[in-house]
């Protein structure tokens, strides 16, 4: 199972405010099956199967050229450890053992 972290961000919109794109983003994950998210304020971590993760990524990004912009910049960063099972929460929990 493999973790991302993506931020898709609209580029040339008449307003600075972006949240509504971010919206549109989520709800294209809620639609989804087999994909755990964490939304943030700097970006959605998403966890499950790479190719599913992969596949959601490119609907959030291409979905937000539906909703009028020209122009999207997606960002991912991927986290897959194929040597242990790993989860949001399993990471978060390492974590706050150490602090």
């Amino acid at each position: 199972m493999a973790i991302a972290e993506v931020s898709v961000v609209p580029l040339g919109t008449k307003n600075p405010s972006v949240s509504q794109y971010v919206a549109w983003a989520v709800r294209v994950l809620e639609r989804e099956k087999d994909i755990k998210y964490e939304t943030t304020a700097m970006g959605t971590i998403i966890e499950g199967d790479l190719d599913r993760i992969l596949a959601v990524v490119k609907k959030m990004h291409e979905g937000t050229f539906g909703e009028g912009v020209a122009r999207v910049l997606t960002t991912v960063k991927i986290d897959d450890r194929r040597d242990k099972a790993q989860s949001m929460k399993a990471k978060l929990d390492s974590l706050k053992k150490k602090l």
